[in-house]
């Protein structure tokens, strides 16, 4: 086992894992304990090489995209690295921080612009504890022993080749296997036989890949491949067990709130609830760290505070009194909370920072650099003197003079000239990388517009479709009205055709003459039956009402060559006027019952013999009456005549 802990700290200087012309180097800075060994720029490959041949525990990295493009090169890159060394995101896991942040914690500084001070930093970080382990495999390996090369396409030894090769594949399977009963690792086994022995020997080994006892090997006929089994997504694991000390502000009562601050001042967990107990609330606090102070916005700490403060052996503070809710809006401002509890309990945590920051400020600049910042502050605010604290913890770490690099190099450069050199380089790196992001961006842009004149080209073939549908929709609506008027018409003309030749077949037997029906004696009746069976000269038309008559639908009927009008008796003798219009336009207007008239519907039929004779009577009738017209005619001008030569006589005489 080492005494000391070898921790590679790496920083990238120019280039990057995502671009294929442009790839990778390191500011590699090699560390024992807290004393820096070496320093130099390596490849990719190089820096394979060194941790193959070193093994060290740990190899430090500030961002894994430094080293993978993405998931599926970290997992390559995590099956390159020798079994018992870690990678430590010092950054942290899931939740990440600025590398500046972490060395705070440690008092550490460091140029930020120079990444051989970067990796300096990183690979002490790390050996202090910060970070957290990238975990990509399960506890399970796969060790594959297989053939080295092809046994060919034959020839006069073809037979005795593979059987050589294939006998070589089974021994070496044999061999691990025993390995494995040696250590006492479950394993299962599977074994592919060939002519001659095995080509292929697989061991699913129930133990992480750092606890095989067998290696990676390629020899002339034989190759051993030894894979860990991927998780689904990485993991990340503290790289310390420590927890992170707490500032906790406590609102008790029907809801509970709870607030966690670090020791500076950063919000890490904020809620409320209403069924959160005490229990509840301490199980949170070991979840989220080790609370230091608990804090209550009340003067009086409230009991089941004051438990939990003695659950943690954790500093009371309580304000000098009552905090007003002014005062707890103000110093709340910055952050968002979603109710008044967690408000109150945030301002607790908030007046408690307040109160120790210049304490932990002052700390901070009398603290030499490469110690736990964090811890330091909670053993003084427990009542240690800093120097009691700091001689307890440098019995454990190098002083300043110890964390300076000492590197010999092959020219006798000065120290800034080197820094100015390597942030020269820095720079170069950072320009051409924004480059390739710029031509990335501005391809990007060129495919964005063509998808964008893509997307308006089919919006406008789209909207041209919706206009053609719209049109299409206009017309068809517009046909559709058509074709129901033209079905209606068919309709109404279906009727009127069968009308017709029922009346044709009244007509043809000889014996009756069609009548057609007129429902009143008005212009609109009129204009129904003309739309409907229609009127036609020479037809007999039965009118059914009388009433709301006038002289006009009378000369209307004359006009359209009406051959006779036929009514009731009661309307004949109910209106004196009705006949005499009639026989003014010469229009014959009969009784139904002299002319023996039947209405069924909208046809109805007469006697051939009673209405010719109805007629002949009519006529006679007009007749006399032109006679009678005439005799009073002559008459009335005898009388004129007699009169005027009366009065002659009488002027001469």
């Amino acid at each position: 086992m080492r005494d000391r802990l070898k921790v590679f700290g790496i920083d990238i200087i120019k280039g990057s894992v995502r671009s294929k012309s442009r790839r990778p180097s390191y500011a590699l800075v090699r560390m024992e304990g807290q004393e820096i060994i070496d320093e130099n720029e390596v490849t990719m490959f190089r820096l394979f090489r060194l941790l193959a041949s070193e093994e060290p525990d740990i190899l430090a990295v500030d961002s894994l995209q430094e080293i993978a493009a993405d998931q599926h090169e970290l997992f390559f890159f995590l099956q390159g690295l020798p079994p018992q060394t870690r990678l430590v995101q010092v950054t942290g896991g899931e939740r990440k921080e600025t590398l500046a942040k972490v060395a705070g914690r440690y008092n550490i500084r460091f140029d930020r612009f120079n990444p051989f001070d970067e990796a300096r930093t990183t690979a002490r970080v790390a050996a202090l504890g910060a970070g957290a382990e990238v975990i990509a495999f399960e506890n399970e390996s796969e060790i594959v022993v297989s053939r080295h090369r092809s046994p060919g396409k034959g020839g006069w030894s073809q037979n005795r080749y593979a059987r050589k090769i294939h006998g070589a594949v089974q021994r070496k399977g044999r061999e691990i296997e025993q390995v494995l009963v040696s250590a006492g690792l479950r394993y299962e086994k599977k074994e592919t036989r060939a002519f001659g022995g095995s080509s292929r020997v697989a061991f699913r080994v129930f133990a992480a890949r750092g606890q095989v006892p067998v290696s990676t090997y390629r020899g002339a006929d034989v190759q051993v491949r030894i894979t860990g089994k991927r998780l689904e997504r990485i993991r990340f694991r503290p790289l310390s067990g420590k927890p992170r000390y707490l500032i906790v502000g406590i609102d008790p009562g029907t809801t509970t709130a709870v607030a966690a601050l670090d020791l500076d001042g950063n919000l890490l967990h904020l809620a409320s609830s209403r069924q959160m107990d005490m229990s509840a609330v301490t199980e949170t606090l070991c979840k989220v760290g080790k609370p230091l102070i608990i804090a209550s916005d009340v003067h009086d700490m409230p009991y089941s505070v004051e438990k939990i403060r003695r659950a943690f052996s954790a500093i009371a503070f309580s304000p000098k009194q009552d905090t007003s809710v002014d005062a707890k809006m103000e110093i709340t401002a910055p952050f968002s909370y979603a109710n008044d509890h967690e408000r109150d309990a945030l301002s607790a945590a908030l007046e408690a920072y307040r109160q120790y920051r210049n304490k932990f400020q002052n700390l901070a600049k009398r603290m030499p650099p490469g110690l736990d910042l964090d811890e330091v502050r909670a053993r003084v605010i427990r009542g240690q003197s800093l120097e009691q604290v700091l001689s307890e913890l440098t019995e454990r770490v190098v002083t300043e003079e110890a964390v300076a690099p000492v590197v010999e190099t092959g020219g006798k450069q000065d120290e800034r000239v080197r820094v100015l050199d390597g942030t020269v380089k820095r720079l170069r790196s950072f320009i051409a990388e924004l480059q390739e992001g710029l031509q990335e961006k501005e391809y990007e842009i060129r495919r964005l517009q063509g998808r964008l004149r893509k997307a308006h080209t089919a919006r406008d073939t789209a909207l041209a479709k919706d206009t053609e549908i719209i049109r299409r929709d206009a017309v068809i609506q517009s046909l559709k009205k058509r074709l129901r008027k033209e079905e209606r018409r068919n309709r109404a003309l279906g009727r009127r055709i069968g009308r017709k030749r029922e009346a044709e077949e009244i007509a043809l037997s000889g014996d009756a003459v069609p009548v057609k029906v007129l429902d009143a004696l008005t212009r609109d009746a009129l204009h129904r039956l003309s739309e409907g069976e229609g009127i036609d000269k020479g037809d007999v038309i039965a009118v059914i009402r009388t009433d709301g008559w006038g002289r006009s639908i009378v000369k209307d009927l004359a006009e359209a060559g009406i051959r006779a009008v036929i009514s009731s008796d009661a309307a004949l003798r109910g209106d004196p006027l009705l006949l005499p219009a009639f026989r003014e336009l010469g229009l014959p207007l009969l009784s139904d019952r002299d002319t023996g008239t039947v209405v069924k519907g909208r046809i109805g039929r007469a006697p051939s013999e009673k209405l010719t004779i109805a007629l002949e009577r009519w006529k006679g009738e007009q007749e006399q009456l032109r006679k009678e017209e005439q005799s009073k005619k002559i008459e009335h001008i005898f009388k004129e005549y007699q009169s005027e030569r009366g009065k002659e006589v009488r002027r001469i005489g």
